[in-house]
């Protein structure tokens, strides 16, 4: 029976001098929970961990779209359709995109994640030649007026991220981590670009209409390892790889909190974490808050648990109130600003 190791974060300044780094970030471990499947939890001293996978859980993660992953990260959302959850038909217009991404960047975002198709819950597919018509033309504004920030193509189909690449995009955020669309391996490896692989159960139609899984945690696990290693076949560096559970893609409440809570996992895989959670209707459900627009605060309070937990990229609506609540929490944790 396969072993999983799950280190325990902590990011108290009281650092034991036998403490391992975590994934090169602010959070250190040590001890790990060995997860195994039909069997409790235990847990193990760090010097525990068989040396490769302790090799992986310490490595320090690659810079990714030349972004240096020592400190927290902030991915801001830029939803260019009529039909997203929470923001859909707001930023349609170029003027109002260019807007919207001069108020991210003024509020701290890092890099920008551009999309022209909901994956919302029951979401209809988009077709290629819109989903092009949506992005290209406002990625190629944001390159034009000088804006050199990493550019991010939220898309699954590959003649879309092709376009976006040339249009100036530098990443390729696949949520059907290279299932949708079997050209998609073979773009990224010619193009050289990193890309982030989310794991989905199912398509955006159908995929809340009754997911099921034996151990959501580690069946995730086992998901995303299976998705990095075609990506590595198709000649992809685990390097160039991020990696994203897909909170509320084919997954239920109770499967997104087993998720958020043992995050930490997934760092075994030895890519950097990404986590979108921002304004999702599981926070919404949870925390009484009907309206996605009022959602930030709550979406910081998960992506507060998550830095502390060592994922180095948070992928947001809000990038206002996340930048305060990095710094904020930074601050703390030095004891001084």
């Amino acid at each position: 029976m396969p072993l999983y190791y799950r280190p325990i974060a902590q990011t108290d300044p009281a650092r034991p001098v036998d403490a391992q780094p975590l994934a090169g970030t602010w959070a250190w471990f040590t001890h790990v929970e060995e997860l195994s499947r039909g069997r409790a939890p235990r847990v193990i001293p760090a010097a525990a961990v068989p040396p490769d996978v302790l090799g992986r859980l310490t490595a320090p993660r690659m810079p990714v779209a030349g972004l240096a992953l020592d400190n927290p990260r902030i991915m801001g959302i830029l939803n260019l359709t009529p039909d997203s959850f929470s923001d859909g038909g707001e930023f349609n217009s170029r003027e109002a995109a260019m807007t919207q991404v001069t108020r991210m960047l003024a509020e701290g975002a890092h890099i920008l994640d551009v999309g022209g198709e909901s994956t919302r819950p029951g979401a209809q597919e988009v077709p290629v030649d819109a989903e092009i018509a949506r992005t290209v033309p406002v990625i190629e504004a944001i390159r034009a007026a000088g804006i050199d920030v990493p550019i991010s193509i939220d898309t699954r189909k590959a003649p879309v991220a092709r376009a976006a690449l040339v249009a100036g995009a530098g990443l390729i955020n696949d949520v059907s981590a290279f299932t949708f669309d079997t050209d998609m391996p073979g773009l990224a490896h010619e193009a050289g670009v990193p890309v982030c692989l989310m794991h989905a159960q199912g398509l955006p139609e159908t995929m809340q209409d009754n997911p099921e899984y034996t151990d959501v945690l580690l069946d995730v696990y086992d998901s995303l390892e299976t998705s990095v290693a075609r990506a590595e076949a198709a000649g992809i560096p685990r390097a160039r790889i991020l990696v994203d559970p897909g909170i509320g893609f084919g997954k239920r409440d109770r499967d997104n909190l087993a998720l958020i809570g043992r995050i930490s996992l997934f760092h075994a895989l030895g890519c950097p974490l990404l986590l979108g959670v921002s304004r999702k209707a599981s926070i919404g459900r949870i925390g009484a808050i009907p309206d996605a627009h009022d959602r930030g605060p709550a979406s910081a309070a998960i992506g507060l648990w998550a830095l502390g937990q060592g994922v180095q990229m948070l992928r947001v609506h809000d990038t206002q109130v996340h930048r305060q609540m990095i710094a904020l929490w930074r601050a703390a944790a030095r004891g001084q600003a």
